[in-house]
């Protein structure tokens, strides 16, 4: 979306601040859900971003030490919960950019003869802008909700069909490098698969998530509304108006300002961004007062939670029930 809000860095408020946490990359024992019908939860969801978002990381710049730790971090996430490497390793290296950055990609096969050989793939990205000029004495755009978020929900998606297997459809999970330098990462990972004409049946991607909609009678919108019947498809899976149509980002056509465009237009194949920031409820875009201590965690375990029998029936289901509009 970095296009599309650089126009609009007029509308948002200065705020500063900083939150300096030390972290491994080891992976923790989960913690324990809210209740029986939950999978994550806040607490779980706060130990990811309190890492992914930490001063530690620097802003998780392309090419940086800072976002190699959190490439290592997802690697390490990966394996612990059962996803295969893609390629040859989790790492696809992109020709698009100097320094050396990596896609991280893993898969998990479906367990139906013959729908595994669709594929869906489910992404975020995981890179931000590094350093900044300092503001009251802080440097780093620490990247919170844009885009430690989404890489967190992506996670949480990957851990639960990665343990337990309920996938009919194969399953990739992708969190892209370099989007904050113009799609640059999901731009490589498109044109790749396209030429090993991967069987994409559907893109979901998931951006700036951290903080909830006000006002709305959805939970989150998709940008690309009226492309495709997804929304139609999600509410019936989530048995209420989980997925609404936002104005603002068809009116600033946010459809091709995120790392779902590259497959539309490599494989006009569904692809659309799930997104609960609607440039009301979040005023620190791209400064260094993108902090973790302003994202609302429990809303992004609630998304997680809901986004799951969303998710599990679009994948199990015995058609492809998600169609491009005519």
């Amino acid at each position: 979306m970095k296009t599309l809000i650089y126009a609009l860095i007029t509308l948002f408020a200065m705020n500063c601040g900083s939150t300096q946490v030390s972290e491994t990359t080891v992976i923790e024992s989960p913690a324990l859900p809210d209740s029986e019908d939950t999978f994550t939860n806040s607490e779980r969801i706060g130990d990811m971003m309190n890492y992914l978002a930490s001063n530690d990381l620097k802003g998780r710049d392309s090419g940086s030490e800072g976002i190699e730790m959190a490439a290592k971090y997802i690697e390490n996430y990966f394996k612990s919960y059962r996803l295969r490497p893609y390629f040859e390793t989790y790492r696809d290296t992109l020709s698009n950019f100097k320094k050396p950055a990596y896609n991280i990609v893993g898969v998990i096969e479906g367990n139906d003869p013959k729908l595994k050989e669709e594929y869906i793939l489910v992404g975020a990205h995981y890179d931000h802008i590094g350093t900044i000029k300092p503001e009251n004495g802080d440097y780093i755009a620490n990247g919170a909700n844009d885009n430690a978020s989404g890489t967190s929900t992506v996670l949480e998606l990957a851990r639960y069909f990665g343990t337990q297997k309920t996938n009919k459809r194969s399953l990739i999970f992708a969190l892209f490098s370099a989007e904050e330098k113009g799609l640059l990462g999901s731009k490589h990972l498109a044109k790749k698969l396209k030429e090993q004409d991967l069987n994409l049946y559907t893109m979901l991607n998931f951006e700036m998530t951290g903080v909830p909609l006000k006002g709305k009678d959805y939970f989150m919108y998709i940008t690309g509304y009226d492309m495709s019947n997804l929304a139609e498809v999600s509410n019936k899976y989530a048995k209420e108006n989980l997925v609404g149509f936002l104005p603002t980002a068809k009116e600033f056509n946010l459809y091709q300002r995120s790392d779902n465009y590259p497959f539309h237009e490599e494989f006009a194949v569904p692809s659309h961004t799930f997104c609960t920031f609607d440039f009301t409820n979040f005023n620190h875009y791209h400064k260094v007062g993108d902090e973790p201590d302003l994202m609302d965690f429990a809303h992004m375990a609630t998304l997680v939670n809901k986004t799951i029998p969303v998710l599990e029936g679009i994948i199990n289901a015995p058609i492809q029930e998600i169609k491009l509009s005519k």
